[in-house]
């Protein structure tokens, strides 16, 4: 039985005559006829009764053409559904992100993505960048925002691309000696309490802040673990000591709080965007696709590790293995732009 034996059936009780339900239909007479006969057999039972004023369905034809009925309804819905499923239009996202990455660029592309894909499903998990990237090798999420480019094993079958810069700044209350001064140097931070992400979750800032420090540093050993950039601006409004953090954090002052800059300026690991090379996803081509247009610099990146891709179309250029394994890894533009800072006289919030 086939979609067209149903449609032959709903043709022929809608218009109560083998003739005009076969012009209706496209058709010849007799093909009708046989493939109604036909379907009876299959049935097991007659469904029309043929009489000189029409051809009429029977009880058993009753129920049969309304399930009939359904059924093409259904087949046409799950037409539609397929075709927005490969659009990008429905389906399911899983992102992992680090908290900072919600200061810039995430509520831009959050918002629109949203606003022109509402019936995909959004899965956000804040986590840090070691856990995104096992999550996401793993098949557990479909994109990942960290720092630094994602190492261990299976990483190397990941797509990276930057999408941002940062520096080292520090996070002071407004009453601590460094508030007001525009930098403070890194013998001085030797000395003091510090607030930083934790090392485990966070390896490559860590790395960074060693190499700045000192490996066997008391004020590293010493220091407060915070989550994350809004624990740690917490923190030092607090006055549990002086928090170091990404450059982006200037983008969420907070009153009692002083930022200045480290000197020397201390290049933090880029804001990375990871997903799998072998992922074929609509959803996950429209959610680059969202990206393209709402970050050029970062579109263009795109570009050229996968070629131009179409949101609306298939995966396309994320089709085949062979071109996945080719993509792997990580490209650096040399132009990929960094977060606007104010100046730093600008950089402090209103003081108590």
């Amino acid at each position: 039985m086939e979609a067209r034996h149903l449609r032959y059936a709903l043709t022929l009780a809608e218009h109560a005559h083998f003739g005009r339900a076969a012009g209706a239909l496209g058709i010849a007479q007799p093909p009708l006829s046989k493939q109604i006969a036909d379907l009876e057999r299959e049935v097991g039972t007659r469904l029309f009764d043929r009489t000189r004023q029409g051809v009429f369905p029977t009880a058993a034809g009753a129920a049969f053409l309304a399930r009939a009925r359904r059924a093409l309804d259904e087949i046409a819905a799950a037409s539609v559904d397929a075709a927005r499923a490969a659009r990008g239009e429905t389906g399911r996202l899983r992102l992992g992100f680090i908290a900072s990455a919600l200061l810039d660029p995430l509520p831009d592309v959050l918002g629109r993505f949203g606003r022109e894909r509402p019936d995909v499903r959004l899965e956000l998990h804040e986590m840090a960048t070691r856990r995104s990237t096992a999550a996401l090798v793993a098949g557990e999420l479909d994109v990942a925002i960290g720092l630094g480019r994602p190492g261990g094993i299976g990483a190397e079958h990941l797509v990276s691309v930057p999408i941002g810069h940062d520096h080292l700044v520090a996070v002071v209350s407004s009453t601590h000696p460094y508030a007001g001064q525009p930098s403070v140097d890194v013998d001085r931070l030797r000395r003091q309490p510090l607030i930083i992400a934790p090392g485990e979750d966070e390896p490559a800032v860590a790395t960074v802040l060693r190499t700045l420090l000192g490996e066997d540093s008391p004020a590293l050993s010493g220091a407060t673990v915070a989550r994350d950039v809004h624990t740690i601006i917490g923190l030092a409004a607090c006055g549990v000591g002086v928090g170091l953090g990404p450059s982006r954090m200037l983008a969420v002052p907070r009153r009692g709080t002083w930022f200045c800059e480290v000197t020397p300026r201390t290049p933090l690991p880029d804001l990375v965007l990871s997903f799998s090379a072998r992922d074929r996803s609509p959803a996950l081509n429209a959610f680059l696709g969202v990206i393209r247009g709402n970050c050029p610099d970062i579109g263009a990146a795109l570009d050229h590790r996968l070629g131009p891709l179409d949101p609306l179309g298939p995966p396309g250029p994320l089709d085949t293995a062979h071109q996945a394994d080719s993509r792997a890894g990580t490209w650096t533009p040399d132009w990929v732009k960094p977060p606007v800072i104010p100046a730093v006289t600008d950089r402090h919030t209103w003081t108590p």
